[in-house]
């Protein structure tokens, strides 16, 4: 077996780069843990400053060739990548549950099928991408998107795939060329999908992958002047980081964020239906950067509803992500766990009460948490205020619907809401009024590639999804002509 080859879970994983069609080694890397077991699962090649520009250098060259290919050959390639998605669906679902500790039947049923559905929905989008002509004062307008040129995209490790290809897929499609890297928590299946995009027929350089931490290879390509787009996803910190080292060469960004959403269940609300989308929040361990973590509940229901969550989440079971029957994984790293623990901590220090949960889970594994609800919080407090990202929800009850709009509306964060209500003048009311990118009504986590994303506030900036997303990842080309001036051959 190679010293490149890492077995996880029967697949054979390249633990290099992949740069200009080819791997390529560093002299350094680092360690992959799995969070089932805490043990190492690869050793990494980690990439900075050198890799990254070989990488952009890659990109920078495979991109005038790209940029010219024909959208019905561009996106012949991306099928043919859902396609080979598709066909290594049980591999990358297992490889990524390892990496991750996300529930091996979630990206059986959902997350690697959402991956190939990327690919397919921005190959389609671009061949019928088009805005109509119109005229002024008898000129001609006519609007197109042209590539922008190599994008450098940086994701998080709490849907690893999903949230790179839905980045990859339209930059690819947009004629772009790019350089993607994964986070050094879950970095394992973007190198498969680089195996997968080459047997696909992609040409050297359109694709690179480079590893490494944020504070070395990310930063590196933040700040690389031949980078024309970046799209993060991640911590507000970081995002701050990202655009920073972006205002120098004034390269355009798209940062989503994260946030601390809002639930809000109104007395008149089918309560059954409100507990389930309670429940809902505690998906994946908590790491949703969606999740509706702050949950606001009108008094006269409040204490039936608190009845029925707790038992609802007492009776979620824990264990191993890869049991068909486990409702909550681990969390994805040690130093995720202390997180979410020292949240907890820290409200409880400050007065909020555990209504249950509370505590790491240890008999269950090194990095399984218990699902809590705290009460008693104040609305400026820490555990009201800060993104947790771990299975933590707060409730706070409300008298009116101003207040609950006030609380709500009440954070520097603006990603998504949800809201429950048997009332769809309320509804609608209300939806308006929300600072959220997303606002789902009677229902959680209904996505359509059709519709932008995106969060306001320290949520993030800009929007991507549809023709949203070729808006961002092209430069925008408007040609004028004139109706006269033309010659008798022309």
């Amino acid at each position: 077996m190679s010293d490149h080859l890492a077995t996880v879970a029967g697949t054979d994983v390249d633990t290099r780069h992949w740069i200009d069609g080819r791997r390529r080694g560093s002299a350094t890397v680092f360690t992959d843990l799995s969070p089932i077991d805490g043990r190492p699962l690869a050793s990494i090649a980690r990439g900075a400053a050198p890799e990254a520009d070989a990488a952009v250098q890659a990109a920078a060259n495979a991109f005038p060739d790209w940029a010219a290919t024909p959208p019905a050959e561009r996106a012949r390639l991306l099928h043919a990548i859902a396609d080979g998605v598709h066909k290594r669906l049980d591999e990358l679902a297992q490889v990524e549950t390892a990496d991750n500790g996300a529930l091996l039947r979630s990206h059986r049923v959902g997350v690697m099928p959402r991956v190939a559905h990327n690919f397919r929905f921005f190959a389609d989008r671009l061949l019928s991408l088009a805005h109509p002509d119109f005229a002024t004062r008898g000129h001609t307008n006519q609007v197109a998107w042209r590539p922008a040129g190599p994008c450098a995209l940086i994701t998080p490790w709490n849907a690893p795939l999903m949230l790179a290809t839905w980045k990859v897929a339209p930059a690819l499609a947009a004629g772009n060329t790019v350089v993607l890297k994964p986070a050094e928590w879950s970095p394992l299946t973007a190198s498969l999908l680089a195996d997968i995009a080459h047997e696909a027929g992609l040409p050297p350089g359109v694709l690179n992958v480079v590893q490494g931490y944020g504070t070395e290879a990310g930063r590196a390509l933040a700040a690389h002047p031949g980078i024309r787009r970046i799209s993060f996803t991640g911590s507000v910190p970081t995002g701050r980081a990202v655009a920073a080292a972006a205002a120098r060469n004034l390269t355009p960004v798209s940062l989503e964020l994260g946030g601390k959403s809002p639930l809000l269940v109104f007395a008149d609300a089918d309560l059954d239906l409100a507990v389930d989308l309670a429940v809902e929040q505690y998906d994946n361990a908590g790491q949703v950067c969606l999740a509706a973590t702050r949950l606001l509940v009108e008094e006269p229901v409040a204490a039936e509803f608190t009845r029925r969550l707790v038992a609802r989440a007492e009776g979620l079971r824990q264990g191993d992500p890869r049991t068909e029957s486990t409702e909550l994984g681990p969390l994805v790293h040690p130093r995720q766990l202390e997180k979410v623990d020292g949240f907890v901590r820290r409200a409880v220090e400050q007065g909020a009460r555990v209504l249950t949960g509370g505590s790491p889970h240890p008999q269950l594994g090194p990095l399984h948490y218990r699902p809590t609800l705290l009460t008693q919080v104040a609305q400026d407090s820490e555990i009201v205020q800060e993104e947790v990202f771990g299975p933590v929800l707060t409730l706070q009850t409300f008298r009116t619907e101003q207040e609950a709009l006030t609380l709500a509306n009440g954070t520097r964060f603006g990603l998504a809401a949800t809201l429950a209500t048997g009332d769809r003048d309320r509804a609608a009311r209300v939806a308006a009024r929300l600072v959220a990118g997303t606002v789902w009504v009677n229902c959680f986590f209904v996505r359509d590639l059709r519709a932008p994303f995106g969060g306001a506030r320290s949520s993030g900036i800009g929007r991507e999804g549809g023709t949203w997303s070729f808006d961002f990842y092209c430069d925008l080309h408007t040609t004028v002509t004139a109706p006269t001036g033309w010659s008798e051959h022309g």
